[in-house]
């Protein structure tokens, strides 16, 4: 009866929780980006997440806000996706039709290659944007939540072209999400 509850729970919990995401990207960089995603400690933003690439809504995203130094934003599923009437203007101002998130705080501290998701000014309002830091960013632990790290790839991330002024809006032909695939 116990390896029967051990198995029973597996299969209630399996399906939910995803290992992590390997993003193809395609423009100045090249290749693909492993990032482990951490369900234990931002439950919600990981189920979100996953759900999006699962349904292929980041194929096709492009990384809308890249600041040397600092981070490589992407994730709008609303205007950030190349194709007809694409606006590289517009990316970074939408997000998903599905609810924003609760804010999942952590102890867990903005590193290099580490995964955070993008917000507006409040804190309850990340949906499907996220963005991978170039560098240590203290400044924002505690205030935005973390998502994952990268494990395998940041040579692709420092090789996506960056934006220009502050807030390093990408002008001309943004860096491409082709593939984001949920692994497990």
């Amino acid at each position: 009866m116990r390896n029967l509850s051990a198995l029973g729970f597996a299969l209630v919990a399996g399906p939910a929780l995803a290992t992590g995401l390997d993003i193809t990207v395609s423009g100045e960089a090249n290749g693909t980006v492993h990032v482990d995603l951490f369900e234990d400690v931002a439950p919600q933003h990981v189920e979100q997440i996953t759900a999006l690439a699962a349904e292929g809504a980041y194929d096709g995203v492009v990384f809308h806000r890249v600041i040397d130094g600092f981070m490589a934003q992407t994730g709008d599923v609303q205007f950030g996706k190349m194709g007809e009437g694409f606006d590289i203007r517009r990316a970074g101002m939408g997000g998903s039709d599905r609810e924003d998130l609760q804010a999942e705080f952590s102890d867990k501290s903005f590193e290099r290659g580490v995964v955070g998701m993008a917000r507006s000014q409040n804190p309850n309002s990340a949906n499907s944007q996220f963005f991978i830091m170039f560098a240590p960013a203290p400044h924002l632990n505690g205030g935005y939540t973390i998502v994952g790290e990268v494990t395998e790839g940041m040579d692709v991330v420092d090789a996506i072209k960056r934006g220009a002024g502050r807030n390093g809006a990408v002008v001309g032909e943004p860096d491409v999400m082709t593939k984001v695939e949920v692994t497990e």
